[in-house]
């Protein structure tokens, strides 16, 4: 492996960053300069280092070196529209370690059908944690990373605007560098309008490569979707990514908050829509009669949920201006879910799975 340049000892994030004179992106093997102040890369005492680099959409690996000679040091990584690939690392005074991630950029920066306006072009950066500290920076293009692609809703959409996340906004941080998570759920968005808006599906399809995997995890929002259309519909989806070589993948929906007198979640909880379809029962069978793998998010999600119980339970969910969502999650709430997803992956034995860090529990990410 080629040595990432080291900045100067001076080089924590309070005091100097690096970046390459003319050009944000290295060359195959080729080192950062540490020898310039970035015009690339700002700080500040809430937000940490962010950076901005002017590249085209696509893959890139992000390798970094963590850590301070001179004090203990606890840094993370955050990209894009906040997307957390990297959970913070703790290291003790004169200790660096290397830590490599793949991150996915597109124009729009959050969902790719724009809700949220186009965000900011390039690759962003923002190192967190409560004590980040960065000696080493790499940036590489990776055209050719394999791709795990996500169609979905809000639940788990990139969120740019708000305090709400989507798990697989959270997703990558469980995951070792080597796998493009490309992030296409979509706020709103439910079988039917994947198929008739000519941004997703239709936008989507023509990237799928041989071998790339695409969760499908549509439900939330087929509320008066009849079970035949629902079923078609999925299959649709699972033929379309068939065609292009992928690997289709569903994944049932997270529960909502939503008790009964019972302390269990109610039927609408668990995503029975309003004509009385079970919508997740339908996936299954789906998956069942197609030989598809299942991640049954629905399942397990819904013992988590009630195991907390119905007040505990809101930790996970986002406290918005419109009051406590029963179906979005904050930032902690959607690592969980992710690290639900994760284990899911694991039991799968899906082609990701050899990128899980160990395989994780339900409460926390890689360090």
């Amino acid at each position: 492996m080629h040595r990432i340049a080291r900045l100067p000892a001076a080089a924590a994030v309070a005091s100097a960053v690096l970046a390459l004179p003319g050009t944000a992106v290295a060359a195959p093997g080729a080192p950062l300069s540490g020898n310039q102040l970035s015009q690339n890369c700002t700080r500040s005492t809430d937000s940490g280092l962010t950076c901005s680099f002017d590249v085209p959409p696509g893959a890139y690996e992000i390798q970094l070196a963590l850590g301070s000679r001179t004090a203990a040091a606890d840094t993370g990584l955050d990209v894009e529209a906040n997307r957390t690939v990297l959970a913070p690392v703790a290291t003790a005074a004169g200790h660096t370690v290397v830590r490599s991630v793949t991150v996915d950029v597109r124009t729009p920066e959050s969902m790719p059908d724009g809700q949220e306006g186009d965000g900011t072009p390039g690759l962003q950066l923002r190192i967190t944690g409560s004590a980040p500290a960065l000696a080493g920076l790499r940036v590489t293009p990776r055209p050719h990373a394999p791709r795990l692609f996500v169609i979905s809703d809000s639940t788990a959409s990139d969120w740019l605007r708000t305090v709400q996340r989507g798990w697989a906004q959270e997703l990558p941080q469980y995951l070792r560098s080597g796998i493009d998570v490309a992030n296409w759920a979509v706020s709103g968005s439910s079988t039917v309008s994947w198929l008739s808006r000519p941004e997703l599906f239709a936008a989507l399809q023509p990237r799928i490569h041989p071998g790339d995997e695409v969760l499908v995890q549509l439900a939330h929002n087929d509320k008066n979707t009849d079970e035949d259309t629902y079923r078609a519909n999925l299959l649709t989806l699972v033929d379309g990514v068939r065609a292009r070589g992928g690997r289709p993948v569903l994944v049932t929906p997270p529960v909502r908050h939503l008790f009964g007198s019972d302390g269990r979640i109610t039927p609408t909880g668990r995503i029975v829509n309003g004509l009385g379809v079970d919508l997740p029962a339908v996936m299954r069978d789906v998956a069942r009669q197609q030989g598809l793998p299942l991640l049954d998010l629905t399942a397990d999600s819904e013992a988590l949920v009630e195991r907390l119980g119905p007040d505990a339970s809101w930790q996970l969910y986002a406290d918005l201006p419109a009051g406590r969502s029963q179906t979005h999650f904050d930032a902690a709430g959607a690592t969980t879910v992710a690290g639900l997803v994760a284990q899911e992956i694991a039991r799968a034995g899906l082609p990701a799975a050899g990128f899980l860090d160990n395989p994780p529990g339900a409460q926390g990410a890689r360090r």
